[in-house]
């Protein structure tokens, strides 16, 4: 069995004695707390810190990363709190153990909350320690090493969480061992005989394929002895879940899949790898389309190599990647490179980059969990965004940003900034103009239009492909939504308090936190944001106020007066809308119904949705059109025609010329000679309808035309 005294004599190799003191200490310090506290194979609960603190050793970690791994059930399992360990070891290794520990205090509703939760307050942590999730990602893989005691219902579960979040969170950090075996122990866990079956056909197709394996990594080594080129061919193997996604997503057999086997080529310097590049493509000729320069534009988590595929003997596939050493232990350790080449006392400039790139990506996740509306949100933005796939695209000045296969322009613009994005109206695309919902291809660059008062539209959800994005897009609507839904509240509470000559600004502040106090509110925003979305009644609130006024109530002294209605000008956004069953235009009688979460839906005076209503008065409100408004509006008209060729385009270059759009057009055919065209356009007022509707009139062959609305 692997003990403690194997352990300080590997870490001799990195570390001097005192630190490995100290790391032993915390050790014993464990093995005591778990005293008694067993696993469920039946080995001394100390056997798993243990392991987690070798995995650890295998990336040279600090010691105080190796302390931490010791400690990191030590809060969650035992009776030792966070001050405890920060007196005996030092606050950064207590703030470690506590950043991987659990909540487990906390009474959750189901798994999902509480993994929401736990994965939210790991974040935090991060964001002050990066070394939290190196941490947790050895407990997690020692974890699922040991899967074999558990329940099959409880393996399924953790292999699915480890395979959706951890296993994606060490491909971002470029911890590709660590990556690797969780996707396989994953795989496993959820698909035991196809994993096993896989394993079987691997194991027989490498004795098949011996020779041929062996030939082209003798060709490949000879090539480069023959050109005096340092380098060491080396053969690899697909783990089992990359082969299964190619079966799986290519719908081939495992015969038919003959990139199974691969090599890879370490060299000494950059300039080594394209010069081998070219030896490799003269010895066999390369498959179009398939070679990538991850030295020239590395991945997002800091990855570097040539990759290149190659038709060998007999037209067998060669996939060949090419790296420097230092590229080699980035691509295997990522992130954990950095305390690699710390310990050994340089600073590596591919190490640092990967350590950079990595706080920014935290950076972003605690963006992302402060615009999250909960625990639950924010673990399913961090899901979409984990999946490696880039693009790379340039910015006008020739900057390189990096994204995720199939975003957009929105996508790119909050990449760059979030005020950026949220100002976007438009942009360009190699020079020209494109839609904001344009899928983004490597290569392009792109010009961001910003203007100042510009907001983030609803639709964008629809076709974001980031999390950063699609969380910045729902706080701004969140805030624009409450800002103005304050805006109205305030505007219908002052209008109920105008019925009795008084409004919100000259009462005394009295009735009004005693209102907020028996309501449970936090602040005269939250109350008017209510009455704004519908959830509270503004006549109610208003006589409420006047009632909590000390001596005589003015709500009792008289009827209260009418003050006109509430004049609307189009332009309040989110918190007013007009109903698409009679489509209101300017000019038309309209009445405001307050409609719980949405605020005033508009409708036009004889619109029969109204009649439902009238049994509440408190919910209806005059509404008066304001004599400044710039805005089109959708109106709905029904047309008896004949029918003929040419109609459609008739009848838009007469509506065109009308100065309005045509936003839907359809054709009902009624028999061979009439027919029926339902028209949706764009106009400004209803004294411009009236000008449309008489030009139709003009023509022959058009008949009865009505305007819809029930």
């Amino acid at each position: 069995m692997f003990t403690i005294d194997d352990l300080a004599d590997r870490l001799g190799g990195y570390l001097p004695h005192n630190e490995i003191q100290q790391v032993k200490r915390a050790f014993y310090y464990a093995e005591q707390a778990h005293d008694g506290q067993r696993r469920r194979s039946g080995e001394p609960y100390v056997t798993h810190p243990l392991a987690v603190a070798n995995i650890l050793a295998n990336m040279h970690m600090d010691h105080q990363s190796l302390m931490a791994a010791m400690l990191h059930d030590v809060i969650e399992d035992t009776g030792v709190g966070k001050e405890a360990l920060a007196r005996q070891f030092g606050k950064p290794v207590a703030e470690l153990v506590d950043g991987v520990s659990k909540l487990t205090q906390i009474a959750f509703e189901d798994k999902a909350v509480a993994q929401a939760e736990n994965f939210q307050k790991m974040v935090l942590a991060m964001s002050r320690d990066i070394r939290v999730i190196i941490v947790k990602l050895a407990d997690r893989l020692h974890n699922m090493r040991t899967l074999g005691a558990l329940r099959p219902e409880k393996k399924r579960r953790i292999a699915r969480e480890t395979l959706e979040i951890y296993a994606r969170i060490a491909s971002r950090l470029g911890i590709n061992t660590i990556r690797v075996e969780l996707e396989d122990l994953s795989f496993q866990a959820l698909h035991p005989m196809r994993a096993e079956r896989i394993k079987r056909a691997v194991s027989s197709a490498r004795g098949h394929r011996r020779w041929a394996i062996r030939q082209v990594q003798n060709a490949l080594q000879q090539s480069l002895d023959d050109e005096g080129l340092p380098g060491t061919v080396v053969g690899r193997q697909k783990h089992l879940l990359s082969i299964y996604k190619k079966m799986r997503d290519q719908r081939k057999s495992f015969n038919e899949i003959m990139d199974v086997f691969g090599f890879r080529i370490i060299t000494e310097d950059v300039d080594s790898c394209y010069r081998i590049l070219g030896v490799v493509h003269n010895l066999y000729k390369p498959v179009p389309g398939r070679f990538k320069d991850y030295i020239a534009i590395p991945k997002a988590n800091g990855y570097q190599s040539l990759h290149t595929t190659l038709f060998g003997a007999g037209g067998m596939p060669i996939e060949v990647q090419i790296r420097t050493r230092e590229m080699e232990a980035m691509a295997n350790n990522g992130i954990a490179a950095h305390w690699l080449y710390k310990a050994g006392q340089t600073q590596h400039p591919i190490a640092e980059g990967s350590h950079a790139r990595a706080r920014a990506w935290v950076k972003g996740l605690l963006e992302m969990q402060r615009h999250a509306g909960d625990s639950l949100e924010f673990i399913e933005h961090v899901k979409n965004d984990l999946f490696p796939d880039d693009i790379y695209v340039f910015t006008p000045k020739g900057d390189i940003m990096e994204l995720p296969q199939g975003a957009t322009v929105i996508d790119f613009a909050y990449s760059v900034h979030t005020d950026i994005g949220n100002s976007t109206i438009a942009c360009r695309i190699d020079r020209h103009l494109a839609p904001l919902s344009t899928r983004l291809e490597s290569g392009q660059t792109l010009e961001i239009i910003t203007a100042p008062g510009a907001r983030p539209n609803l639709a964008w959800l629809s076709f974001v492909a980031t999390a950063k994005a699609r969380s910045a897009i729902r706080h701004a609507l969140k805030h624009q939504q409450q800002t103005e839904a304050v805006q109205l509240g305030r505007r219908l509470l002052n209008k109920s308090l105008a019925e009795f000559e008084t409004s919100l600004e000259e009462l005394p502040k009295g009735p009004l936190a005693s209102l907020l106090a028996e309501l449970s509110l936090k602040s005269e925003e939250t109350l008017l944001e209510s009455i704004g979305l519908g959830s509270r009644v503004a006549h109610v609130v208003a006589r409420r106020l006047l009632d909590l006024l000390p001596g005589e109530s003015p709500a009792g002294e008289a009827e209260p007066r009418s003050h006109g209605p509430i004049v609307i000008s189009g332009a309040e956004g989110m918190v007013i809308k007009f109903a698409r069953c009679c489509h209101p235009l300017p000019g038309d009688p309209v009445i405001g119904h307050l409609s719980v979460g949405k605020g005033i839906v508009v409708h036009r005076a004889e619109c029969r949705n109204l009649g439902e209503l009238k049994g509440y008065p408190d919910k209806l409100f005059a509404l008066e059109w304001s004599d400044q408004i710039d805005e089109d509006f959708p109106v709905a008209l029904r047309l008896e025609v004949e029918s003929r060729r040419g109609l459609v385009a008739e009848l838009a270059g007469l509506v065109t010329d009308a100065d309005a759009n045509i936003e839907r057009i359809g054709i009902e055919e009624r028999d061979a000679r009439l027919a029926t065209v339902h028209l949706t356009l764009a106009v400004r007022n209803r004294v411009h309808l009236a000008r449309i509707i008489k030009r139709l009139r003009n023509l022959s062959h058009i008949g009865r035309i009505s305007r819809v609305g029930n």
